[in-house]
């Protein structure tokens, strides 16, 4: 296997924390975003979305979105399992996973590529040009806010995100709280549980990968 990664973009470091979760060691190439490398005539053959993470397997196959990358690293090392050990438990989890992605990371992505310079003409990823809409940012800062205050209502009776045990929801929405975060979007600190969670998850020397 071999993974296309870069080091600064929030996306690819959750397989990164899920791949160290596991134990996992994968053959890295980074891809300079900032530069465009990932809309290169090379690294497009490889995913022609112009995205990242990409993990290409042994024969070839390419697959370019988290949730995919992340399921197929469950069940090519299934234990410590971090989707679930039945079918409610992992539908659980696949529930607030998506969540995360829908109502966090896809909030905090309108408020960071529709106001950072650098994205100016690149307000969505891929090989496409569209320009910045200043109204989304405001409305994904709205929507990060009331994202927090759904999780710290989630964690008021679950130690963690899915539940008693550390998931990929886990993963991802504390990639969320880190990518707010850098875009200048604090949790309130009104929200103990939350800042409970947040502390533990991000003690666990995978947040680190």
């Amino acid at each position: 296997m071999k993974f296309y990664d870069c080091a600064t973009a929030p996306s690819p470091r959750r397989v990164r924390i899920f791949a160290a979760e596991k134990g996992i060691e994968l053959d890295t190439v980074q891809v300079d975003l900032s530069s465009g490398e990932q809309f290169g005539d090379a690294f497009c053959a490889i995913n022609p979305d112009c995205v990242v993470p990409a993990l290409v397997l042994d024969d070839g196959t390419c697959l370019s979105e988290v949730t995919a990358i992340c399921q197929y690293l469950e069940e090519h090392k299934p234990d410590p399992t971090l989707w679930g050990s039945d079918a409610a438990t992992r539908a659980l989890t696949t529930m607030w996973h998506v969540k995360v992605d829908q109502q966090g990371l896809a909030a905090i992505a309108d408020v960071f590529r529709n106001t950072a310079k650098g994205m100016k003409g690149r307000a969505l990823p891929g090989p496409d040009d569209y320009e910045q809409i200043p109204e989304l940012a405001e409305r994904g800062r709205q929507r990060v806010y009331n994202f927090f205050e759904k999780l710290d209502r989630q964690l008021a009776s679950n130690e963690f995100v899915a539940g008693g045990r550390f998931t990929i929801a886990d993963i991802s929405a504390l990639v969320f709280v880190d990518f707010a975060r850098r875009a200048k979007i604090d949790p309130p600190q009104t929200l103990d549980n939350l800042a409970r969670w947040y502390q533990a998850v991000s003690s666990r020397p995978s947040a680190a990968a």
